[in-house]
């Protein structure tokens, strides 16, 4: 390619197409997806392709790195910089097992990470960032999150947050300060597995108890209340992990009531609100001194930021849940808790969250699509709840799907604990005994949308046809 030569793939940068460094990324990439440009052939000098585009030489030099990063080009030194031939990936698997948010179209996530950072230590003593803090977050940590928390509340009194280090740990904290090792604890018969982990680990015994399509049922909840005595109900109403079903009001109501006529706590897990579709108010806005609420931002924004802020009205219980929170997880990292502010008080945190949620409804639609008459999800979240055709079990598929190179979680993995007797009514929830036929598919972990595409066409394909029978390799 002569350096005087227009390149056919030049693109035309749009005001509104996002970062323009990204925008001639993503054309480098179309092109070399077209046929356009072939591995060996030369690119442009940046500084020739910046009078070319009429952009200065660093949005050249970062959609460069950005391309490498792609692995679509190849730096030779003096020579230049070339179409890199593909790598072979011989471990590429599709992950659609882990639930994180997806990255949002258009957004320069380093960027906005490097200007956090470089806000939080212009304004922040060093040395503070590096010390211990005790106290469930600093003022202004408690503030963002008081700040973070108004959709669902309103106004929000700082001194009721805590600061945790991701939602597990609000989740083993509560656990702690609400019950004794032996105490019964009530959640739906499928559910977060995080849960059964920590009440596992320490000592409690977990009961499942029946769901229909709205969620939990308030009848199967008195009787349990009756027969265990429990001291503490977990829920997570709003697209639950792993049906994606979210409450409706007036189940939020009957089981507040009967949680209340039973002196039962509520440990009410609601990672995904600010995703959801104008969702019900929270169990903490109907019974606030029976609930205590926990919202992470490993959902919204990034799990790497490990920050929950949790919402315990009672000033007593707020400083025993504290003291429980120290005996493993001594504070969040400050500076973590710091970015995390900055992003909230700044605005960044918002339009993060509003592209995750943009490209999440988006991906939603690519697996209505793409798994016609076996989609149930609800548009929005992270994940969708795939109930599986009569010849396939999870394990089955999950095992299949992985010789495919494709990862998904098998409802086996979402079973509460012990069952209550009774039978669940809804679809995709199975039975009291956590008999279920399904799979959960998250959305977000594959960054590439394209390779999204290939997974949920491949695990379509798969779903349509009966499992192989059994053979033994021999070798």
């Amino acid at each position: 390619m002569q350096e005087d030569d227009t390149p056919p793939w030049l693109p035309r940068l749009a005001a509104r197409g996002g970062p323009r460094f990204l925008q001639i990324a993503d054309a480098l990439q179309a092109a070399v997806a077209d046929g356009l440009l072939k591995p060996g052939d030369r690119l442009p000098p940046q500084r020739h392709l910046a009078a070319l585009l009429d952009v200065d030489l660093t949005t050249i030099t970062r959609a460069y790195d950005e391309a490498r990063r792609r692995n679509l080009l190849e730096g030779r030194g003096a020579r230049g910089t070339y179409i890199a031939a593909p790598k072979v990936e011989l471990t590429a698997v599709l992950d659609l097992g882990m639930n994180t948010p997806p990255p949002p179209a258009g957004l320069d996530f380093d960027d906005l990470l490097k200007q956090g950072l470089a806000q939080v230590l212009m304004g922040a003593d060093a040395a503070l960032l590096m010390t211990y803090h005790l106290g469930g977050g600093s003022d202004v940590d408690r503030q963002a999150g008081a700040q973070w928390l108004q959709p669902m509340f309103g106004a929000v009194d700082a001194e009721q947050l805590v600061v945790c280090p991701g939602a597990q740990a609000a989740i083993a904290a509560s656990i702690l300060v609400l019950t004794e090792p032996g105490d019964v604890i009530l959640a739906e018969s499928i559910g977060y597995p995080g849960l059964r982990a920590a009440a596992t680990q320490l000592g409690r015994q977990l009961i499942a108890v029946p769901t229909d399509p709205h969620g939990m049922r308030p009848d199967s909840l008195e009787q349990a209340c009756r027969q265990h005595q429990p001291a503490l109900l977990y829920l997570n109403p709003t697209l639950q992990n792993p049906t994606a079903t979210t409450m409706p009001l007036d189940r939020r109501q009957a089981l507040v009531a009967v949680a209340q006529r039973y002196n039962v706590r509520i440990v009410e897990d609601d990672p995904y609100w600010l995703l959801a579709e104008a969702p019900p108010p929270p169990l903490a806005s109907l019974a606030p001194e029976q609930v205590l609420y926990i919202s992470t931002l490993s959902k919204c924004l990034t799990p790497g930021l490990r920050v929950a802020f949790v919402l315990v009205r009672d000033p007593v219980l707020r400083e025993r849940f504290l003291a429980a929170l120290r005996a493993f997880a001594l504070m969040v990292s400050p500076l973590s808790a710091a970015l995390a502010t900055q992003w909230i008080l700044d605005g960044s945190a918002y339009g993060l969250m509003e592209g995750v949620r943009k490209e999440a409804r988006l991906r939603h639609r690519m697996a209505r699509d793409l798994l016609a008459g076996r989609y149930s999800g609800a548009g929005d979240g992270l994940h969708v709840w795939l109930e599986l055709p009569g010849y396939w079990s999870p394990t089955q598929l999950a095992q299949a799907a992985h010789s495919e190179g494709i990862a998904v979680t098998p409802a086996e993995a979402f079973t509460t604990g012990t069952a209550e007797t009774g039978r669940d009514t809804g679809a995709g929830t199975g039975t009291g005994t956590g008999t279920v036929n399904a799979i959960r598919i998250s959305l977000g972990s594959i960054k590439d949308r394209g390779r999204l595409q290939a997974g949920l066409q491949r695990l379509s394909q798969l779903l349509a046809r009966r499992p192989d029978p059994f053979t033994t390799a021999v070798v």
